[in-house]
């Protein structure tokens, strides 16, 4: 198959990644879901999407920092057309096709050929390919010509061209096989003894077995944390029965739907706190009436006001931090919630506004 055949067949298998560190990839495996462990950044829980779940909480069940390994557990439908791993190593010049979510670009498929089919780097062997891969493409499959999962698309050298590396189906093999005969969730892989420990084992952060700090313990017992104004907003956020887990899009970065409506707020390091909805765009027609409309409602609105980006209209929400408090915020923001919706509609209804297009992949 070529790379867009592959694409379209698998797209099913891909998932998207989320934590407030930042995005990755993964792919289904019978009833899991496999990535990298830094991906999943030492959290018990991921927020992931596909083309067939929009955003839930998924469980974190396996993580292994030695391989690089992570494995997520949810309710999902079944694949039409399943991946499977290969059974096979890869050879020098094989084509190779990543799939995955660099920079947030979402189901993007790269074809190279494998520059050398076993590199071993700190005691690990790796498959390295001249397939484009980037930030956002880590834990995504890396597919033959016939659909089969070569490897898992790990790292890549930065400021080097086309310079990937894969980690080989067979790890993925390995692990999954120990994974399923321990036949248990929460399970973490020790780096030193390489045994799997149950997370309820583990005293102190340390390897029941051989006495080793487990960093990924305390990350999982930890979990993360927003401190300052972040936790503020969140705390406001929640207040609006808003699920900050779902709607967090990064540390300082959160998307709300409402109605017809899409709100991002946006944390600056300036300090500055903005909450933007954008509604629609300007008709071709009727222009002068929705200018005067939007001037009229700025002269009514308290916290919000309308604004024009090139054809965009936005209803905004702007503060510093050092002026952010719950009472405020969160008056603040359920009117942004709730006048977004509003006005989306009577300007689409009755100005004949245009109706955005979201991009499902953007869902």
């Amino acid at each position: 198959m070529n790379t867009q055949a592959l694409l379209e067949t698998y797209i099913d298998n891909i998932i998207q990644i989320m934590t407030p560190y930042g995005t990755g990839t993964g792919f289904i495996i019978d009833d899991l879901i496999i990535t990298n462990s830094h991906v999943v950044s030492g959290l018990k829980e991921v927020v992931i999407s596909s083309k067939q779940v929009k955003r839930v909480i998924a469980q974190v069940v396996y993580d292994d920092p030695d391989y690089d390994l992570a494995f997520i557990k949810t309710v999902f439908k079944a694949p039409k057309n399943p991946l499977k791993l290969s059974t096979t190593p890869v050879n020098n010049g094989d084509i190779t096709v990543a799939i995955g979510h660099p920079y947030g670009l979402n189901y993007t498929a790269t074809e190279g050929i494998v520059s050398k089919a076993s590199r071993l780097y700190e005691d690990l062997e790796y498959i390295q390919i001249d397939a484009a891969i980037n930030p956002g493409n880590s834990g995504g499959p890396l597919l033959n010509i016939h659909g089969e999962v070569t490897g898992v698309n790990t790292f890549i050298i930065q400021n080097a061209n086309n310079l990937g590396f894969a980690l080989p189906y067979f790890y993925v093999q390995e692990s999954l096989k120990n994974f399923k005969d321990v036949d248990a969730a929460n399970i973490i892989k020790c780096p030193s003894c390489k045994n799997l420990i149950h997370e309820k084992d583990i005293k102190n952060d340390y390897c029941s077995e051989c006495g080793t700090k487990l960093e990924v313990a305390y990350q999982r017992r930890t979990g993360y944390n927003p401190t300052g104004s972040t936790k503020l907003l969140e705390e406001i956020l929640t207040s609006l029965d808003v699920n900050v887990t779902l709607a967090r899009r990064s540390q300082a970065s959160w998307r709300v739907d409402h109605g017809s409506a899409r709100i991002e707020i946006n944390y600056y390091e300036n300090g500055i706190i903005i909450g933007d909805s954008k509604l629609c765009r300007i008709p071709k027609e009727n222009i002068g009436a929705i200018y005067d409309y939007m001037l009229s409602e700025n002269e009514k609105l308290t916290y919000l006001q309308f604004s024009i980006n090139e054809n965009s209209i936005y209803l905004s929400y702007l503060i510093v931090d050092s002026s952010l408090t719950l009472k405020e915020g969160k008056i603040a923001l359920e009117r942004l919630f709730k006048l977004s919706d509003k006005y989306d509609e009577i300007l689409i209804n009755k100005f004949k506004a245009i109706k955005l297009k979201r991009d499902e992949e953007d869902e």
